[in-house]
């Protein structure tokens, strides 16, 4: 297989997935064609677990953990995990987001971490998520919603009217500035009536019973391959579906072999604002599933902590790649350059989880794939980044790595990265899973 064909895959997979609960359902109709079966487990119910079983736990629809029970008793193998993040920086549409005001119907939007809101002008976007209603037999019960056709825009101020916009850059008023236009709106409709009809005629569910919702706005276009020889990739959400893709691969690439260990790839929704949440890395769903694990395989308690102290855990997120027009923004001894390989992620003050045993145990696999690496570190008089992988790492007291591919823009609605990269990262995460 070509390095263009994973990357195909990973277009097609984000281009399915315009939400993190999207994310999850496309997970679960991707799972739905593995044979053997892969079986959901209900958190309220109890767990009957076989070695070489396959098994995954959705948590409030947006976060998923994956595994396969290993051949030999946790004690003696302990966990190999993968995680990344269902989300991505953007727009949340707001509970009462339709007003109408000369002429002119918008949806106040609410902003969810840290996105480059310049790059969402003059896009063509749309809604996805999820509603909440009342079916017919009065329960509450959830489902989700996608807009195909570009739905909204915010238009950018023409230069006429704001001549600094070259020099100064683009500056939006987060709370006047950011509504999004929807409709050319008539006196006669209300607002909040009108978005409610769009709801009900996109689900089929009565305005009355829709009760609450979670709706992104996302863009419509679809990635491509981009490049002279086609060498690049662009996508919204890379930042971290291609993490989440590469470690969903790598889990089904290996699928058939029965290895000792038990392979875990767990996939978190709430990152990008902190993970701290019931379904984000912060909370109890990893530390739920692998001690629920452990209960179901007879693992007792000093032999699930024994289990622990034997896991590895690789945090893969995306890595700030080199861009020459910027030369400023990195530190000149840490270019880490687009399509030359995976990137291990170095923090002193371990906003990284990456330290020097992890490290080399991540070169030792890069080097048996046949695959390139790079280490990365950011400058000094500029604030770091985190990730999932400090947060697990103490919470779990597990050994841990924070690696990512190198990507361009990340944060804005239109991300790019190298071809290769995501195959080198496929190859590293399926040696990984395989290596005693």
């Amino acid at each position: 297989m070509s390095a263009r064909q994973p990357v195909q895959n990973l277009l097609d997979f984000i281009d399915a997935s315009p939400s993190p609960w999207h994310v999850v359902k496309t997970i679960e109709a991707l799972l739905a064609t593995q044979t053997p079966a892969w079986q959901r487990l209900d958190e309220t119910a109890k767990w009957t677990l076989q070695p070489g079983g396959r098994y995954y736990v959705v948590r409030d629809d947006s976060s998923i953990i994956l595994f396969i029970v290993g051949q030999k008793p946790l004690a003696e193998t302990g966990f190999k995990i993968i995680g990344a993040h269902t989300d991505s920086p953007g727009l949340r549409i707001k509970p009462n987001a339709a007003s109408s005001a000369d002429g002119l119907m918008r949806l106040g939007v609410e902003i969810y971490g840290g996105p480059i809101l310049a790059t969402f002008t003059d896009r063509d976007l749309s809604l996805a998520g999820r509603i909440a209603y009342k079916n017919d037999q009065d329960q509450i019960t959830g489902m989700l919603v996608k807009f195909d056709q570009p739905l909204l825009r915010l238009p950018n101020l023409a230069i006429h009217m704001n001549r600094t916009v070259n020099e100064e850059g683009l500056k939006l008023q987060k709370q006047t500035e950011l509504p999004l236009i929807l409709s050319a709106s008539a006196e006669e409709q209300l607002p909040q009536a009108y978005f409610s009809a769009l709801l009900h005629q996109q689900t089929g569910i009565a305005a009355t019973r829709i009760l609450s919702w979670d709706l992104a706005v996302y863009d419509t276009q679809k990635g491509v391959f981009w490049g002279a020889e086609s060498e690049f990739y662009a996508n919204s959400q890379l930042d971290n579906l291609a993490s989440c893709h590469a470690a969903l691969q790598a889990l089904l690439d290996n699928a058939d072999l029965r290895p000792d260990s038990t392979r875990v790839c767990a996939l978190f929704d709430h990152e990008e604002i902190g993970s701290q949440s019931n379904k984000g890395a912060d909370g109890s769903f990893l530390p739920d599933v692998l001690g629920r694990i452990a209960l179901a395989t007879a693992t007792d308690g000093e032999d699930y902590a024994r289990a622990l102290a034997k896991s590895f855990m690789i945090s893969s997120d995306m890595a700030h790649a080199y861009q020459p027009n910027f030369p400023n923004a990195y530190d000149p001894g840490h270019k880490v350059i687009v399509n030359k390989g995976p990137v291990i992620k170095i923090n002193a003050n371990h906003n990284y989880s990456s330290e020097s045993v992890s490290a080399a145990m991540f070169v030792d696999w890069c080097e048996q794939a046949g695959v390139p690496y790079q280490k990365y570190s950011h400058r000094c008089d500029m604030p770091c980044g985190s990730t999932i992988g400090p947060i697990t790492s103490a919470k779990l007291g597990i050994r841990s790595i924070d690696v990512g591919n190198p990507m361009w823009a990340m944060h804005s609605i239109r991300e790019s990265a190298g071809v290769l990269d995501h195959d080198y990262m496929i190859r590293v995460m399926k040696r990984f899973f395989a290596a005693p």
